[in-house]
């Protein structure tokens, strides 16, 4: 084995000490940079403290400040330093100097020993490795950045759509009733109820029914109307129990006047001077798929004086 061979295994036996040694342990971040501390180079040297910064001091033309600084207490005390690296019963005697990447690689130099090189190979292999995983923060926070953007996005179209609900409900129950046009699927027997019974609180002057099967259920529906306005309803000939119907209803809650008519195939419902096509009887809402339309180029005194 030559020189050169017995000084790489020298090497790599140094490199391999060290490598069981946790240097990222040792790296801190002071004064917004990565630095170590001279006792932990030190002890990583083989050498002591004070010998280590002994040849620094004859040496401080290679250090400027971006290379090495002396501490403070206070930052001492803030990064933990004074307790991390104390035995008990312990305090510090003088405050450690820091040295920053360069400054680190400037001190293999200084010391001129094979394991201070050896050191040093292993330690500019872990800033290495330290600010590659710091680089790739950005890209985590962009990240973290698009997600809560989405989140933020989400929560807006909820609230938006939320608010439109909110409008149509209203309109519903509005004297303004906004729908023009749907469709009421098997089921639906009470939206499509609730529905009906909003147009019906929306009049202010008339209601005018055009539907040829009509039951109790229809006259309870047309007392939703507010007080004042006209309930009339057109209907094929009613039955002996719905006459009866009519007459006790009519005895006791504001009338609705029922007139026969069977000219009509659809159903309309006239509110106020709007014109509703609606798919199927007032008394069947909802137990089939049926559809309504506000007929907006109809004239409901047209429509009325054709009856």
């Amino acid at each position: 084995m030559n020189f050169d061979e017995d000084k790489r295994v020298v090497m790599n036996d140094v490199l391999d000490t060290v490598a069981d040694k946790n240097i990222e342990d040792r790296i801190y971040v002071i004064r917004g940079k990565q630095v170590m501390l001279d006792r932990d180079l030190a002890e990583l040297y083989g050498v002591e403290t004070k010998r280590l910064n002994e040849q620094v001091r004859r040496n401080l033309e290679r250090f400027p400040d971006d290379f090495m600084f002396q501490m403070t207490k206070e930052e001492c005390l803030r990064s933990r330093i004074a307790t991390l690296n104390t035995k008990p019963g312990q305090h510090l005697k003088y405050m450690p100097y820091a040295f920053t990447e360069n400054g680190i690689a400037m001190l293999s130099s200084v010391l001129r020993s094979e394991t201070a090189i050896a050191v040093n190979i292993q330690i500019m292999r872990t800033f290495t490795k330290m600010r590659r995983s710091m680089s790739m923060l950005p890209n985590l926070q962009d990240r973290v950045e698009l997600i809560e953007y989405n989140q933020s996005e989400m929560r807006r179209l909820l609230l938006e759509t939320t608010c439109k609900v909110d409008t149509v409900l209203e309109n519903m129950n509005n004297s303004s009733i906004s729908a023009s046009q749907g469709i009421f699927f098997d089921g639906q027997i009470y939206d499509a109820y609730t529905f009906v019974a909003g147009l019906v609180r929306s009049a202010s002057r008339r209601i005018i029914l055009i539907d040829n099967y009509i039951d109790d259920t229809t006259l309870t529906l047309l007392d939703k109307r507010a007080a004042g306005v006209t309930a009339t309803i057109y209907t094929g000939k009613p039955g002996k129990q719905l006459q009866l119907d009519i007459g006790k209803h009519n005895a006791q809650y504001p009338h609705i006047e029922v007139k026969i008519f069977t000219k009509a195939h659809d159903r309309f419902l006239i509110i106020d001077n709007q014109v509703y096509l609606i798919g199927a009887s007032i008394k069947d809402l909802g137990k089939k798929w049926f559809g309504f339309t506000l007929m907006e180029n109809t004239s409901a005194e047209d429509l009325i004086a054709r009856i």
